[in-house]
C-alpha cells in the first residue's frame, strides 16, 4: 500500500474475494523442484556434460552418467547434439538454483518427431484439468500423443493436422486465461 493505492508488483489480473485481493500473473517463470518431468533443449556440452535449457533462470546440467547412452570421453555431441530437445527429469537443484538433470528413467529420451510448444507454468492446471480429464479429451479429440511437462513445455506428436488443432487450442487457453484470469 502506497499513498492509499494498493500496487502490483507483477502485471496480472486482479481477483477480490472478501477482504483479500490476489493478483493473478499472466506470465510466470519456471522453477524446477525435484523430480519435475522437463521438456529442455541442448545449449552446449563439454568432453563429460550437456548443458540444457529448461526454461528455468539458469541452464540445468546433464552429466554423462545420467545421459541416454555411453559414449567415450569426449563424444557428448555423438549422443545429443546442440539444438536437440530432451525429455528429462530434475534430479536435485541446489541453493544456488543451477539443476542436475536425469535421462535415466521410464520414458525419458531425445525427442526425434512431433512438436513442441509453450505454455505458460501457471496455466498448466487448467490444461490438464481435474482428473486429467481435460488433457485426455484433447488426446481423444485429436488422437495425438501429448506430454505436458511441468516447466510448461507441452509435446505433441500425431498428424500434422492434428498438432495444428492441438496448437490452435494451447493458444486459445492462453488468451482466454489473460482475458478472463486464471482459474487453475
Amino acid at each position: 500500500m502506497m499513498d492509499g493505492r494498493l500496487r502490483a508488483t507483477k502485471h496480472g489480473r486482479v481477483n477480490e474475494k472478501g477482504s483479500e485481493v490476489a493478483i493473478e500473473p499472466f506470465r510466470t517463470a519456471y522453477i524446477p523442484r525435484p523430480s519435475d518431468m522437463v521438456i529442455g533443449y541442448v545449449e552446449g556440452c563439454t568432453n563429460n556434460i550437456w548443458f540444457i535449457d529448461i526454461g528455468a533462470p539458469f541452464n540445468a546440467i546433464l552429466p554423462m552418467s545420467l545421459g541416454p547412452g555411453k559414449a567415450a570421453f569426449g563424444g557428448t555431441r555423438s549422443i545429443l547434439d546442440i539444438g536437440e530437445a530432451v525429455l528429462c527429469r530434475v534430479q536435485e537443484v541446489e541453493e544456488t538454483h543451477s539443476s542436475v538433470v536425469t535421462m535415466k528413467g521410464l520414458g525419458l529420451r531425445k525427442i526425434r518427431s512431433g512438436n513442441i510448444e509453450q505454455v505458460d507454468p501457471h496455466l498448466l492446471g487448467r490444461l490438464i484439468g481435474k482428473g486429467g480429464k481435460a488433457l485426455s479429451q484433447l488426446k481423444e479429440d485429436t488422437g495425438c500423443r501429448i506430454i505436458v511437462a511441468d516447466n510448461g513445455r507441452v509435446w505433441v506428436d500425431g498428424e500434422f493436422d492434428s498438432i495444428i488443432t492441438v496448437r490452435d487450442r494451447l493458444q486459445a487457453m492462453s488468451d482466454d486465461a489473460k482475458s478472463t484470469g486464471v482459474d487453475a
